[in-house]
């Protein structure tokens, strides 16, 4: 009788997460048949949802932002509804706003577009900063207040913003109140020239067929529910936690930033490594989680020194030299 060695490498998890992984990479799949590469950015998306967090995305025109949230949404079984900002756009445009009704002669709530699960905005930057305003409390707290009565939003709710940084022209930035509400930023590279290539063919040999209808749905809300409730269970190491919390506040003393992270970033970065290390079959997380979530998570929560923006330092490269400093728990 033959016994059975154990790969002393291999380990069990502790919390059942084969549902949760196959789900992901089923979103990944149906993804895949439209988006080419870009794999940080369906990570990061993947990760926003799974935290129940907003995402900015932020890149040139034409890199698939807009496409990318609108598909992911569509594997999702909730509703999903889309908002173009402009200047002219007003609070109650998205928010909803009463009308008085003749039969009763009362006053009725009709509800904007904001009153969905995924809410796509698109060039969050176009809106005047009174209509950004619009959406702090329901970013934050979930809900809408309008004329002395709260109306909750029904779970999930996550805004997916995107943004172009090169043209500013009638655009108003972004708040850093409205900013530190959202959990990541993303930034959205240009595609490689291999992936330029896988582009054009894919396009080619679709001829009419359109991009939306080949994505089916993977997830319903009770799903995502289970889930979001599962990452709160992964476990993470208090000297992890201490490694956060040093990283966050090397932000707030660091010579090269006149503007460092609240304990919203350290709780960002945590929850979102809770859900990295649960895609890739882990109910623990490690400092290699941390390292790759906090850039996303920093990155706009920072301001640099007129100093150091002069000399074109980057906020990545900040928090890169950050997360260098920094000893890695053992």
């Amino acid at each position: 009788m033959e016994e059975t060695q154990e790969n002393p490498l291999e380990f069990n998890t502790r919390i059942d997460l084969k549902n949760l992984q196959e789900a992901v990479e089923k979103i990944k799949a149906e993804l895949g048949k439209v988006i080419v590469g870009q794999h940080d950015m369906l990570e990061m998306l993947i990760i926003s949802i799974l935290t129940d967090g907003h995402s900015l995305i932020e890149g040139v025109p034409g890199v698939a932002k807009t496409l990318t949230a609108k598909l992911l949404a569509k594997t999702l079984a909730v509703d999903f509804s889309r908002i173009q900002f402009t200047p002219d756009l007003m609070p109650s445009d998205i928010l909803g706003t009463s009308i008085f009704n003749v039969k009763t002669s009362e006053f009725e709530f009709k509800q904007g577009p904001v009153f969905s699960n995924i809410v796509l905005i698109d060039e969050i930057n176009r809106a005047p900063a009174k209509t950004q305003a619009a959406l702090f409390e329901i970013m934050e707290e979930r809900q809408v207040t309008m004329d002395g009565t709260e109306y909750k939003m029904e779970p999930p709710f996550l805004v997916f913003a995107t943004q172009n940084p090169v043209e500013q022209e009638g655009t108003y930035a972004l708040p850093e109140a409205q900013l530190d509400r959202f959990l990541f930023k993303i930034n959205v590279p240009y595609p490689t020239l291999e992936e330029e290539i896988h582009i054009l063919e894919n396009e080619h040999h679709r001829k009419d067929a359109f991009v939306l209808d080949s994505v089916t749905q993977v997830l319903n809300a009770k799903q995502i529910a289970e889930y979001q409730h599962t990452i709160k269970q992964i476990i993470i190491e208090s000297n992890l936690l201490k490694y956060i919390a040093a990283i966050v506040d090397n932000t707030r003393t660091n010579a090269n930033l006149f503007l460092g992270a609240s304990p919203r970033a350290s709780l960002a970065i945590m929850n979102a490594s809770k859900a990295l290390a649960a895609m890739n079959g882990r109910d623990f997380v490690t400092p290699d989680d941390i390292k790759k979530i906090a850039p996303s998570v920093l990155r706009h929560r920072i301001m640099l020194t007129p100093e150091r923006e002069m000399e074109g330092i980057t906020a990545d490269k900040v928090v890169q030299q950050i997360i260098e400093t920094i000893e890695i728990p053992r």
